[in-house]
C-alpha cells in the first residue's frame, strides 16, 4: 500500500511540474478558448495544487 501511494505521489508531482512549466504550449495545443491567459493561469494553479498534494502524500507516507 505504501508503494502504491508513493507511486501516486510521484506521478502527481511530475504532472504538476509539467503543468506549471508547459502551461502555455498545452493550452495552445489542446484548448481553443478565447482567453488563453486565464486558461494558462488556471492550468498553473492546478499544477501547483498537484505538486502540493503529491508532496504531502509522499511526506506523510515516509
Amino acid at each position: 500500500m505504501r508503494e502504491f501511494l508513493l507511486f501516486i505521489g510521484i506521478i502527481a508531482l511530475v504532472c504538476g511540474v509539467k503543468f506549471i512549466y508547459d502551461a502555455r504550449p498545452i493550452v495552445k495545443k489542446y484548448f481553443s478558448l478565447g482567453s488563453k491567459n486565464e486558461t494558462t493561469l488556471g492550468l498553473k494553479i492546478f499544477g501547483f495544487l498537484l505538486v502540493i498534494i503529491g508532496g504531502a502524500v509522499m511526506y506523510f507516507m515516509y
